[in-house]
């Protein structure tokens, strides 16, 4: 009697035997562009091609990270109500200070420091436009809330703050690295970092410059890890409430080309990186979503 071989999609499984993230890489590059032209006929806009899968060992998130192993950009996303960049209210790229590595402390007239599990954030931005190579030059802004979902310039009582904002310059690997915390999970949104890319540091101060606005996401085992310490209790509960595919902004493929790879522990603290392919030739069209209020209100 013949034996039956397993199908995913229509597609027989090449390692019938195994699990289905175990099916190789070809196997998912298929996987990945079925799913982009089935979101594209139903009117979902482009959906940008990478791979994301669970790693072993102490890595997990996406598998792409090193910059030129992308060919498509990375999407444009909103900037949310909370940017800081003047789109919405207050100017952190325009004080003096904004350009650091270590982003847990607020400069200037600030004094307040952001406490939680320690992060290392690192972007390497490719130049799409010139063949994937390193986008050296290119100023990074990142920003993400607290441990207790507020974001600082925005929420009550962190008004006069500005921790957890930052611009660093890319090095000659395209590559830009902050020292930050693991931010929370705050209602109606999965746990991410937003960044804008602009072409030099002196053009900066105008979010209306930005060649790429977008956001990282945060592996759910990691969250789940980091989540139980304490000062993240109310992460636990929200968290549970999402999944990565329903959220309003990675959901339309998953997160599959904004999924962090990520190493590291709660002692050591972690390292989360992310591939950020940028194409100059496109019109960007992310940016901020009009309103804005404190946490709590739109998610984005």
């Amino acid at each position: 009697m013949p034996r039956h071989h397993p199908t995913y999609q229509g597609r027989a499984l090449p390692r019938p035997d195994d699990e289905l993230v175990d099916q190789g890489l070809g196997f998912d590059v298929g996987t990945l562009l079925g799913r982009r032209r089935m979101l594209k006929a139903f009117g979902l806009g482009a959906v940008t091609l990478g791979l994301a899968a669970c790693g072993t060992g102490t890595t997990t998130g996406a598998a792409a990270t090193t910059a030129g192993t992308g060919t498509t950009e990375i999407p444009d996303e909103t900037a949310g109500p909370y940017p800081g960049d003047g789109s919405n209210g207050p100017n952190v790229l325009s004080e003096s200070g904004v350009v650091r590595s270590d982003i847990r402390s607020s400069f200037g007239t600030g004094s307040a420091t952001a406490e939680g599990v320690p992060m290392t954030l690192e972007l390497t931005v490719s130049d799409l436009a010139n063949g994937g190579s390193a986008f050296a030059g290119v100023a990074v802004y990142v920003w993400h809330c607290n441990r207790a979902g507020e974001y600082s310039l925005y929420s009550e009582g962190l008004e006069d703050e500005n921790y957890l904002r930052g611009v660093q310059v890319a090095d000659a690997t395209g590559k830009v690295r902050f020292t930050s915390i693991v931010p929370a999970c705050y209602p109606g949104r999965w746990p991410h970092v937003h960044f804008e890319v602009y072409p030099a540091q002196a053009e900066i101060t105008d979010s209306a410059d930005a060649v790429a606005t977008s956001q990282l996401a945060l592996p759910k085992d990691v969250c789940d890890t980091v989540f139980a310490e304490p000062g993240y209790e109310s992460s636990v509960r929200n968290l549970a409430q999402l999944t990565l595919d329903g959220d309003n902004v990675f959901g339309d493929d998953g997160g599959a080309s904004q999924l962090a790879a990520v190493t590291g522990s709660v002692g050591t603290g972690y390292t989360v990186a992310l591939h950020v392919p940028v194409d100059t030739r496109t019109e960007p069209t992310g940016g901020s979503a009009p309103g804005g209020g404190r946490p709590g209100g739109p998610p984005r």
